[in-house]
């Protein structure tokens, strides 16, 4: 989910003018590093970012592997997710493992979002001359969690401007929404309404509320939605890329909120780590006003403060330098940056699981 930025020195690149790498997933050549012109394009000289030592190329052999497992874990995850009569039917099949297709509808959807999202940044870096490399798939425990903790992709070079390191940035949240948003409202619509308590269901964005109040009917009282899978899985697609659009260090949001304010970048990766901890604080408070068991509140606050973890001790704060910081951002990008901080506003649940 986090991308962090790795700055490519080749020796043989200075000398040359120009480095070519093997591309490990279709074996063109790929494009200059964005680390190797010394002259910016508005004519100033703007000198190499400092870089460590080049480490040794790998093939693709451990991101496969890793989507490999990614998809059995998501797939057993999906085991979880009920609501689909077509694939529901293969929990009681005779046929050994014939129960895992009843994961089928979430582990797809989920899977299809995360691609989509991981491969528009790594296209978009590729077609800006950026060096990246394909993404890392991140599985994890499928029981009680959604199978995968989501991707990461490495920046091997700088990005030549603030231009494009937007364009690298947006890329993978606005394709990713590109699959979500359909997917949720073809969930909606396969959803059925019976009758139950609603609590324990996944809590309600800005987004997931107004597409719930167009496609689905007031659901009467003694009445609940019962969710689809695959409306489950676009759920937990949007909650993965509003966080990854969090203005905070190197996440998607991070590098958007740098291209936008590179000045005021660490500044404001601070107040998100604050304005996750207030959140936190308040559905806590919450929750406790109302009398809710100790545990409702404080499983509501600890995934605020997971998350402001995180980003202060692990992700960091910090971002690190483009090639050309004087070439200025134009328009129509600053709208797409300030549109993805307004995603992140209609994407973010305040509460992730409710206890009605």
């Amino acid at each position: 989910m986090a991308h962090r930025a790795e700055y490519v020195d080749d020796a043989r690149a200075a000398a040359a003018g120009a480095s070519t790498a093997r591309d490990t997933l279709s074996g063109m050549a790929e494009r200059p590093l964005a680390a190797d012109p010394f002259v910016a394009t508005n004519g100033h000289l703007v000198p190499r970012p400092p870089a460590p030592v080049r480490r040794r190329e790998r093939g693709p052999a451990l991101n496969i592997v890793l989507f490999v497992i990614t998809c059995g874990t998501t797939l057993l995850a999906g085991t979880q997710s009920q609501g689909s009569p077509t694939f529901d039917v293969f929990r009681s099949s005779p046929t050994p493992l014939a129960w895992l297709l009843s994961g089928v509808p979430f582990a797809a959807t989920l899977l299809g979002i995360l691609v989509v999202h991981e491969f528009g940044h790594y296209l978009t870096a590729r077609a800006n001359g950026a060096a990246v490399s394909l993404p890392y798939f991140i599985p994890a425990p499928p029981l009680f969690s959604m199978g995968t903790l989501g991707a990461v992709i490495r920046m091997r070079s700088a990005a030549r401007d603030r231009n494009a390191l937007l364009d690298i940035a947006a890329a993978g949240p606005l394709a990713g929404l590109v699959v979500a948003v359909p997917m949720a409202i073809l969930g909606l619509a396969w959803s059925t309404v019976v009758p139950g308590a609603p609590g324990g269901r996944f809590g309600d964005s800005l987004l997931t509320l107004a597409l719930t109040r167009l496609i689905v009917e007031a659901v009467p009282d003694g009445m609940m939605l019962y969710t689809h899978p695959i409306l489950d899985a676009a759920w937990i697609g949007f909650l993965v890329t509003a966080i990854n659009l969090l203005p905070a260090g190197q996440l998607d949001g991070g590098r958007i909120l740098y291209a936008l304010f590179p000045r005021r970048h660490r500044m404001l990766s601070r107040i998100t780590v604050g304005v996750l901890a207030t959140i936190g604080l308040m559905v806590a408070a919450g929750y406790y006003v109302t009398g809710h068991h100790w545990s409702v509140v404080l499983f509501s606050a600890l995934n605020w403060f997971v998350w402001a973890a995180l980003i202060r001790f692990l992700i960091g704060l910090g971002h690190g330098p483009v090639l050309d910081p004087t070439e200025p951002l134009t328009p129509a990008r600053r709208l797409v940056g300030i549109g993805c901080l307004v995603l992140l506003v209609l994407m973010l649940p305040p509460v992730l699981i409710r206890a009605d």
